[in-house]
């Protein structure tokens, strides 16, 4: 038996907002889409199955068995969260090369123009 989440669009979102995360999970659910919500940057690597080496927190390296499980069309994150921001998540993610075609759209509802441009 085939589930029916296996041919859904997949998009991890990650927000630290607990209202934005249930925000687009909703969107995006009546669009038919499987949406896995995580509060951090840090709990978005682990879904992913990427770990973050505490000796070198530039390092990453992948946990197979997570790894091949987890099939992300998209991931949406928010800009400004706490430890990890959106655009270190970003290269993160553009880092791992089982994980760097995946595309990656960043959201803030601030308005500074300096970190939209980058």
């Amino acid at each position: 038996m085939v589930m029916e989440t296996e041919s859904k669009f997949h998009v991890l979102a990650v927000d630290d907002s607990l209202f934005d995360r249930k925000m687009i999970e909703r969107l995006l659910q009546k669009s038919s889409c499987q949406v896995t919500t995580v509060d951090s940057g840090s709990k978005a690597l682990e879904f992913l199955g990427l770990r973050v080496d505490d000796n070198d927190p530039n390092a990453l390296s992948t946990s197979p068995q997570i790894h091949q499980e987890v099939e992300i069309n998209l991931i949406i994150t928010d800009y400004c969260m706490p430890g990890m921001t959106g655009y270190d998540l970003l290269k993160k993610v553009k880092e791992s090369a089982a994980f760097r075609s995946i595309p990656v759209v960043i959201m803030s509802s601030e308005n500074v123009p300096a970190r939209i441009s980058r």
